[in-house]
């Protein structure tokens, strides 16, 4: 896994909160791997040594001092590593610089981004260069997206075994999420806001569902800005926040493959709150809720403790409506907290699964399902807690 280069992973971040439990995760789970040659970068020596010693990783943990304001810092980090994990975001404000040259230097790239029009930036200044390269750079490879992206990815490959075809309309219904988002991401949605505020071409991006897919626009697609009733289910439902950069990225990844889910494919995702008018008054509270602006959204480098995020949990619904009104049903389930647990882990097998399984996925700006599809599912279903169910 070497490939000439000092390192095969350097995690970026390791002293933020997710960093740091991202760190502790390559360490209990790839600790005793000779084969992955890991190191921690951050701005500070003297933290980075901290925290490999507080969360027991070998005092030989190599540590790279690395600062998004210092360019040639970020070049001579991409230069040591086949691949770089980022947690230093949020990225519109800390991370083209670090995409940059990661595809100039042909190392590969993941992140935890939940920032479309950022993305959209990245993909028309840097795809290019990355497939020159070679570098895979891989956006959102947390709770936003993976789960989602994946879940329609796997509900599309049994639709496929079951009707010998994809569905051209899905729907994600998220059931349960027992937990936080992570402070990242309220400082990362706050970021966006700011921006779209002083470009109205950011705005334009952020309300287009195909910002993601340049030169390709599929049908209309569903808002999901409103409370609204899912017959198929009998439940009342609410805006999922979420939903935004999900469903972005599912469009991305069905045009990457080059559309096998149809060009007129739909996909919406919204937030199951609960059947008749309790239900209804549930969803239009959250409909007007400011979950992740207010003064108690989380702040970056805070989050819950160990206890709380093992009491966490999710568990999202996709389901599949074919041309002849049949139905499939299959679901994703984690078994940590989204914004912080399980995100870590997916982050670091994403990793790991484009380092190990996925060699043959050329360079280029990816989603996750293109880039590392059932590989990455097995990793994740093995090692990370998923689960990948289809339902009768």
């Amino acid at each position: 896994m070497s490939d000439n280069k000092e390192f095969d992973l350097v995690l970026y971040g390791a002293t933020g909160f997710t960093g740091r439990l991202v760190a502790e995760y390559l360490v209990r789970q790839y600790g005793d791997d000779p084969g992955l040659k890991w190191a921690m970068a951050g701005r500070s020596e003297g933290k980075l040594a901290a925290v490999r010693d507080e969360i027991g990783a070998p005092e030989e943990t190599p540590l790279i001092v690395a600062d998004a304001s210092d360019p040639a810092s970020l070049r001579s980090m991409a230069e040591r590593t086949r691949l770089v994990l980022t947690t230093v975001g949020p990225y519109q404000l800390y991370g083209s610089d670090l995409v940059a040259v990661c595809a100039e230097t042909g190392t590969d790239y993941v992140d935890l981004c939940g920032e479309p029009a950022w993305m959209r930036q990245m993909i028309d200044a840097h795809e290019e260069t990355a497939a020159d390269s070679g570098a895979r750079i891989v956006f959102s490879c947390g709770f936003d997206s993976i789960p989602f992206d994946m879940g329609v990815y796997f509900l599309q490959q049994t639709a496929r075994k079951e009707f010998g075809a994809t569905a051209p309309r899905v729907k994600g219904r998220v059931r349960i999420m027992k937990g936080g988002f992570s402070g990242g991401t309220a400082a990362s949605l706050k970021a966006t806001l700011a921006a779209a505020q002083n470009n109205p071409s950011v705005l334009a991006l952020l309300r287009d569902p195909f910002a993601l897919t340049p030169g390709f626009s599929g049908p209309e697609q569903p808002r999901g800005t409103k409370p609204a009733y899912d017959e198929s289910m009998g439940v009342w439902c609410a805006p999922f926040i979420m939903a935004p950069i999900n469903t972005r990225n599912v469009h991305r990844s069905n045009a990457l493959m080059g559309h096998p889910y149809g060009e007129e494919f739909v996909y919406d995702e919204m937030l199951v709150v609960g059947p008749g008018e309790e239900g209804e008054a549930k969803a239009k509270a959250i409909a007007k809720a400011d979950a992740l602006g207010g003064d108690n959204a989380p702040r970056p480098g805070e989050g819950p403790g160990k206890e709380e995020r093992e009491a966490g949990a999710y568990d999202v619904l996709f389901i599949g409506e074919m041309p002849d009104g049949s139905e499939l049903r299959a679901s994703v389930a984690g078994d940590l907290d989204p914004g912080y647990g399980s995100t870590s882990r997916m982050i670091a097998e994403a990793a790991v699964c484009l380092l190990r399984d996925a060699t043959d996925t050329p360079g280029g700006i990816w989603t996750t399902a293109p880039a590392m599809g059932e590989k990455l599912i097995r990793r994740l279903a093995d090692n990370a807690g998923l689960r990948f169910t289809v339902e009768t």
